[in-house]
């Protein structure tokens, strides 16, 4: 049976409504001990603004670690323009959110950006990588700004197995045959409780409902995309037999053209001078 993937972020959103799955997703992602994590609270996910016109910043999930230690986690299925610069920004908002004018500087929070995506931001081998602000020679300057990429596009490394491992094939997981085989081979109790729920969610109509229409959607949105850029290439090859056509070009050599500029065939080449 199919099941509505972990990848998704309304279902992610619905995931992390369960404690337990909370913490041992922020544990095995930080590789925190679990004793060291007493709660992890939900937090409000609109960012404060200052200023009227100032850009407002919505994170998908935001957490609060006992130690007063912010986590945003953020699902993202397709690369968007300056992707690396939005995720800055998200955590530059996340820092200077808690902090009023005349405020010290000693009672900004510690903040950690999570992205799981479902593309290759980098091209390395590794599915995560954890970045700090570091010196040229890797002497760490501050830990108050941690960033974390989960690409899931990319395989996890058989020889060096690690925590996240488990939850990097639960994201990828779209049948309930492959969460009863994570589920017959993992100890870690939040993985169990998110393939319950998982389960149940995809069970649920109105949640099902909603990642039809979304499906829909995006299927809808890459067919209107197909359709812009059929009808911009019409436009060009219109454009380029008007060209060629005021520069004296023979009706061969203008087929011609167009089989090496389109890669049209000759039939397909002869229908457009009609």
């Amino acid at each position: 049976m199919m099941v509505i993937p972990l990848k998704y972020d309304f279902c992610m959103k619905e995931i992390m409504e369960n404690e337990i799955v909370r913490k041992h997703f922020i544990s095995d992602v930080l590789d925190l001990p679990l004793e060291q994590i007493k709660t992890v609270r939900l937090m409000n996910t609109f960012l404060w603004r200052r200023f009227q016109k100032q850009k407002q910043g919505i994170l998908d999930i935001q957490l609060e670690l006992n130690d007063n230690t912010k986590i945003n986690i953020e699902m993202q299925m397709e690369q968007k323009a300056h992707w690396k610069n939005r995720t800055v920004f998200y955590l530059a908002k996340m820092f200077t959110a808690d902090l009023r004018r005349g405020e010290a500087y000693r009672k900004a929070k510690k903040c950690i950006v999570i992205t799981i995506l479902d593309f290759n931001l980098t091209i390395g081998k590794e599915y995560h990588n954890r970045y700090l602000l570091r010196s040229e020679h890797g002497t760490v300057y501050t830990d108050v700004l941690e960033l974390h990429t989960i690409e899931l596009k990319k395989k996890p490394d058989k020889k060096q197995p690690n925590l996240l491992d488990e939850w990097h094939s639960l994201f990828n997981a779209e049948t309930e045959e492959e969460l009863d085989m994570i589920k017959s081979r993992t100890k870690n109790l939040g993985i169990i409780e998110a393939i319950k729920e998982l389960k149940e969610i995809s069970l649920t109509d109105r949640l099902r409902m909603e990642h039809e229409q979304r499906l829909k959607a995006k299927r809808d949105r890459e067919a209107e995309d197909e359709f812009v850029f059929e009808q911009g290439i019409e436009k060009g090859i219109k454009a380029s037999i008007n060209i060629m056509r005021r520069g004296g070009y023979t009706e061969e050599r203008i087929i011609e053209e167009l089989r090496k500029e389109y890669n049209l065939t000759y039939e397909q080449s002869l229908e457009k001078l009609r």
